[in-house]
Formats: structure tokens, sequence, C-alpha cells
């Protein structure tokens, strides 16, 4: 009789486990984007416009731009990889296209610093061999991230920052533009409601959309290789030489041969957690899907409004993830994926 007990009580226990851990794998936080692993994809892509920065109520057209921006940079993704081109190759090119958009805090739209001015971050990673590069605090380089490229193949280093990576800049003969270029009339507004407030005048709390953004880009090519890339302009009225995660691989940039991963958000979290170096390390050490390493990361170990990040597998698994109101957001693969959104829908 005592043996029945016992057994009746372990099958209790059973239920009850598979019920919570079935109630912890359906846990979509604020946004969640991955699906149920597919077969293998010969090509994956993934990028991002940022998170923290949308507003529901901003006019439908201008909603519209930006989901437009999205489209025609992951169309441009689509269409080299499925043509063969590298993953680092494509990453790097469409990081660039984001770059030149002012809708986006990345290089032509880069937010303005506490003396008015901008400091681009940016970097870039090979999964395959884990060559990287990164630059920092650079003010008059056009596209941050081909320059981070150039510190991968062109030096020993990893990291080149302010005032020796524009003199980098100059040696590599790159495109480079006053740093006056890179403002815009929304970006400014928003530094000014920034000044007010330090002034004492505001009466409002800052809006986290007016604080940072980012855009990024990820990849799985043909041939099974993973990348990375991620460009930042910052926070508006950041202190002057202030650095973020997105030049810092392992916490706002990373590839290796799990996953590679780009993320967006408060930066100085995404270091002390060490961001996108822990979803690809939740997948080598833990055995975790894509989708839960990055939900785990996300959810679990973020704060809500630290932002979210944009992951793909060797297998060709897309995961987008946020703990904001929103995130730009574009996916797309060879089983015929292709979307773009904001919000959750």
């Amino acid at each position: 009789m005592l043996r029945c007990e016992y057994l009746l009580l372990l099958v209790l226990f059973v239920i009850l486990a598979g019920v919570i851990l079935t109630g912890c794998a359906s846990r979509s936080g604020v946004g969640s984007q991955a699906g149920a692993p597919a077969a293998v994809a010969d090509w994956a892509i993934a990028i991002h416009g940022g998170a923290g920065t949308l507003d529901r109520s901003a006019p439908a057209a201008e909603q519209q731009e930006h989901l437009d921006a999205l489209r025609a940079a992951l169309t441009a993704g689509r269409d080299r990889l499925a043509r063969g081109d590298a993953a680092l190759d494509v990453c790097e090119a469409v990081v660039r296209m984001l770059e030149d958009d002012p809708h986006f805090n990345a290089g032509k739209g880069a937010v303005f610093n506490e003396k008015g001015q901008h400091e681009l971050d940016a970097s870039i990673m090979d999964g395959s061999t884990l060559a990287c590069g990164a630059v920092a605090g650079v003010r008059t380089v056009k596209n941050p991230v081909s320059l981070a490229r150039l510190v991968m193949t062109k030096t020993p280093h990893v990291l080149l920052a302010g005032d020796g990576a524009e003199e980098f800049a100059t040696a590599m003969g790159v495109e480079r533009v006053p740093n006056e270029w890179f403002d815009t009339e929304a970006r400014r507004r928003a530094w000014e409601r920034w000044r007010r407030e330090q002034g004492g005048t505001a009466h409002q709390p800052r809006r986290v959309r007016d604080g940072y953004g980012t855009v990024g880009c990820v990849a799985r090519d043909r041939q099974g290789r993973l990348a990375a890339a991620t460009s930042t302009g910052g926070l508006t009225g950041k202190k002057w030489g202030r650095v973020g995660d997105t030049p810092v691989l392992g916490a706002g940039n990373w590839a290796d041969g799990f996953a590679a991963v780009s993320g967006t958000g408060t930066g100085e979290e995404f270091i002390r957690h060490a961001v996108a170096r822990t979803v690809a390390a939740r997948m080598q050490f833990a055995g975790e899907s894509l989708a839960a390493a990055v939900d785990a990361v996300v959810f679990h170990t973020l704060r809500k409004d630290d932002g979210g990040v944009i992951a793909v597998d060797r297998a060709g698994n897309l995961s987008a993830a946020y703990n904001s109101e929103g995130m730009y957001r574009g996916l797309a693969d060879s089983n015929g994926r292709f979307e773009v959104r904001m919000f959750e829908k």
C-alpha cells in the first residue's frame, strides 16, 4: 500500500513539473519571435534598427518610413545571401545601408552627445574564424562598420578608439565627412529636450525613445558561416568619450560557430551581462536552442526596457526578442520567410 502511495506521488510530481516547464517555455515576455525550428536553411538573415526608440502614437506615415527602410535593407541582404555572398560581406553591406539612413541611430542620424557632437561606435565579427574588429568614438568616419572591418583585416588589434581610430581611418583612406553631416533635426530636438531636463526646466520624465538606438545584422550564408555586425551613435546626452556595448565584442555583438548575435538597448547592461556571448555560450555549454538562449537572456537576465537582440544559429534558425515597447526588426531565410516588424505584430 505504501509503495502505491509513493508511485502516486511520483506521478503527480512528474505532471506538475511538466505543467511548470510548459508554462516557462511559453513565456513570451514583451516580444519574442522565433518559431519552431524548421529544416536547415541554406541561408538566413536578421536585421534590427534599434529598440526602445519606438512610439506607437507616432504618425502612421513615420512608422511606414521606418518599415520601408528596414524592408530595403533586408531585401538587399536576402538577395546577396541567395546568390552565395559571404555572411561577413552581407552583414557589413547591410549595416552600411542602415548607417546611411537618417531614420536610425547610426551614421547619418546618430544622436548628439552632451557637447552637441557625434561619436560613433561599430564592430564586426566572423563566426567561422573569430576574427573581429571594432572602433569607438569616431567622429568623421561616414561608415564606422567598414572601418571596424579594416581593424580586423589590416591590424593585429581588435578595437581602436578616438583619435587613434581617426588616424587609422586616414591611413586607410575611408570616406570622411564633417561631424555635422551626421545631424538630423529629430536628433537635435531630442538633444534639446535632454538639455532642458538637465537644466531642471523639464517637468516630464526623459522619454526612453530619445535615449538610444542601434543597427545590426546577423547572417548565415550558404556555406554555413555565421557573422554579425553592429553600429550605433550611442546615447543622447552621453558623456564625452562614453563607450557602450556595440564595439565591445561579446556584449553588443558576437559571432562564433554556434550563433551570431546583435544587440540594442542599454549598453551598460549589455556589457555587465556579456549579453551577445552569453546567448552563444548557453547554446554551447548548456545545449539550449537558439530561441531558449535568447529568451533566457532577454527576459530573465536583462531588466524590462533594457532592449533586445537578434540572432541566427548554424542551422539557420532565427530569433528576435525584446523587453522594450518594440524593436525595429526584419527576418528572412531561404525557406521563404520574409517579415519586417516594429512591435509584437
